[in-house]
């Protein structure tokens, strides 16, 4: 039956000519049930097209600026402790985010406390951006503050808690995983802090800019901690003035950037020119950047003895192996 709104050419009665002259002097014969045919055909086509035109393109990069997030009700979630959802979970565009669970920030309220949380199917990081407080753990009780970092392990209870006079403002990043077995929960919390990383240039990268290489998976040699099972890798970068990354992507990973400190041109995609496109960036600004995605930064040369500090995370694609 052909689709409502498409009108059918109509039989007008005898006088019709189901021929037409398709040359002076000669006749193409063309069965009207034909022109019925391609009627329909050329009304579907013109259908597919305004169709295809209507839907939504999936971006490559989101972009989204902390404080413009507003808090949304989470698991986590109490009258003295809030989320702002960034990617992920809570946002609106979670069919983009594949591999990447939930990320935001968690902002906890002098002596607030949040709502303890378990994901059998989730691994997830924290990393301590302002204030102190207490994480619950299990049954540890471990005190945290600014740059502490920790990897909670998929099926671990896990809780903060605010024991201070000032907020408590934390990242977490969470991972799906196909399940807790595997993972030992008997051990004590892997946590560490950033200052204890080692500053490095890694090959291959402009001497501008600073490595701290915080977590990586298991197998990592080279992070402070090892653990993560989809978390490829956790890392501070502080730029000179004028300093970069150089631009480059992934093919296998998933990224995220969040600006902590200076400002810049954040480094997001680009056209066929291989030209890249940069938007201008200050504290608070967070990329989350699709699979072959061009990312990168530049700080500002007028940074003067002042650094520019990311936080940037990397995480499996679904289906990817390292």
């Amino acid at each position: 039956m052909p689709e409502e709104g498409i009108p059918l050419p109509t039989d007008p009665g005898p006088s019709f000519n189901p021929c037409y002259d398709d040359r002076p002097g000669e006749r193409n014969l063309r069965p009207k049930q034909e022109i019925v045919k391609s009627a329909l055909v050329a009304a579907f086509l013109a259908c597919s097209t305004a169709a295809k035109a209507d839907r939504p393109v999936d971006p490559t990069f989101l972009y989204r600026r902390v404080p413009d997030v507003a808090p949304m009700a989470s698991d986590l979630s109490t009258s003295t402790c809030r989320y702002r959802p960034l990617f992920g979970a809570g946002d609106d565009q979670t069919s983009v985010v594949k591999g990447v669970a939930r990320y935001g920030v968690i902002e906890v309220a002098a002596n607030g406390s949040c709502t303890a949380v378990q994901y059998t199917k989730e691994e997830q990081i924290y990393f301590i951006l302002e204030g102190k407080g207490v994480l619950q753990y299990g049954d540890e009780t471990v005190p945290v503050k600014p740059d502490d970092f920790m990897y909670l392990a998929p099926g671990s209870n896990h809780a903060l808690k605010n024991n201070s006079a000032n907020p408590l403002r934390v990242v977490l990043m969470g991972y799906h995983v196909s399940e807790a077995s595997g993972t030992d929960l008997s051990g004590k919390l892997q946590i560490s802090n950033a200052s204890l990383a080692r500053k490095q240039v890694l090959p291959g990268h402009p001497a501008s800019t600073k490595y701290l290489l915080l977590m990586g998976g298991k197998d990592s040699k080279r992070d402070l901690i090892a653990a993560g099972q989809v978390l490829t890798s956790l890392f501070l970068m502080e730029f000179d003035a004028g300093g970069t990354n150089h631009p480059h992507h992934h093919i296998k990973e998933e990224e995220i950037y969040l600006l902590l400190e200076g400002y810049g041109d954040m480094v997001a995609g680009g056209g066929k020119s291989g030209v890249e496109g940069r938007h201008a960036a200050t504290p608070g600004d967070a990329y989350f950047f699709r699979l072959n995605c061009t990312v990168g930064f530049y700080a500002d040369p007028q940074l003067g003895d002042k650094k520019a500090r990311v936080l940037a995370v990397r995480s499996l694609y679904p289906g990817m192996k390292k």
